[in-house]
Order: C-alpha cells, then structure tokens, then sequence
C-alpha cells in the first residue's frame, strides 16, 4: 500500500487569488500558478512501502538521491613547491698587469681558497665554458696584459742587445 501526502503551504487568507498563487513556495520554484503548483508537489512517504509500486518508487528515488546528494569535490590542494636549499659560493678572480692571476673562493665571509695562483689561460678557458658574455671581458684584460708583457719583452731584448754590445766593446 502506497501512503502519498503533499508538502503542505503555507495558509493565507487570499487563497483563490493569482498573488497568493505566486507567493506559494510550489510556484516559486516552479513559475507556475496555483493550480499547476498543487499538481507539481512531489508525493513524500513516511513509511516503507512493498509491492511493485515500492519497487518503481524506490528506482525513481535511488536516481534521484544520487544526483541531489552528491557533494561537490574539493578542488585539489596543489602541494608547496619544495625550497630547494641553495649554496652560495664566491669566486674571486684577479689579475695583473703583469699576467699574473689568483683566484679566492668564499663561502659566505669564510675564504675557503685565497691567493691561489692560477694561469691566464685557465682563467679564459674557464670563462667560456661559464658564459660567452664573461669571456669577452676577460678576454680583453688577458690581450692587453699579453701587449704590456710583450712590449715589457721587447723593452727587455733591445736592452739586452745594448748590454751584450757593451760588453763586446769591452773584449776587444
């Protein structure tokens, strides 16, 4: 046996009136008037119902609660990137215009290596393999010291010859 009863509404005193059809909270859902309302209520049971009619009942109702009581999934919490812990090392490269180059290596204000000589090639070597943007400037700094060493040479040779001549003079 099937037991329906309808949702009840709410009383007022202009029942038969199209305001009082509006106000209803059937036609507010549904936009309909009075008697449309009245015909649109869903039926709700009280107590469980077998036979056939239950089993249709209840196949209409397992469709339905699952659609009205799905929860809405969270959006997933994206994880904190992981900080990547990150280790500064200073490399100190000086050189001279004589060509003589040392190299400092600093982790935060504790020298690790200091005054450690290191070779003009090297440091240009070294320099292209980093970047091609350092290697242009150090580059220019190891030309112009190899010009002052070789202008330095051949200051020293012409000097060189005039003692040797000196001395020549002197033996004969």
């Amino acid at each position: 046996m099937t037991v329906d009863t309808f949702a009840a509404e709410a009383q007022t005193d202009a029942a038969d009136t199209p305001e009082a059809a509006i106000d209803s909270p059937a036609a507010l859902r549904t936009g309909t008037d009075t008697a449309e309302a009245a015909n649109t209520s869903a039926p709700v049971t009280d107590a469980p119902v077998d036979g056939p009619a239950a089993d249709a009942s209840d196949d209409a109702s397992a469709d339905a609660a699952p659609v009205a009581e799905k929860p809405k999934k969270a959006p997933a919490k994206k994880a904190a990137p992981k900080k990547t812990k990150t280790l500064e090392l200073t490399l100190t490269v000086t050189g001279t215009a004589d060509g003589e180059w040392k190299a400092e290596l600093k982790q935060g204000n504790s020298y690790i290596a200091k005054n450690l000589l290191v070779a003009a090639a090297a440091v240009s070597r070294a320099a292209k393999e980093l970047h091609e943007d350092l290697s242009g400037p150090i580059d220019e700094v190891i030309d112009a010291a190899r010009e002052q060493q070789a202008a330095k040479v051949a200051a020293l040779e012409a000097e060189l010859e005039a003692a040797r001549k000196a001395l020549a003079e002197l033996d004969d």
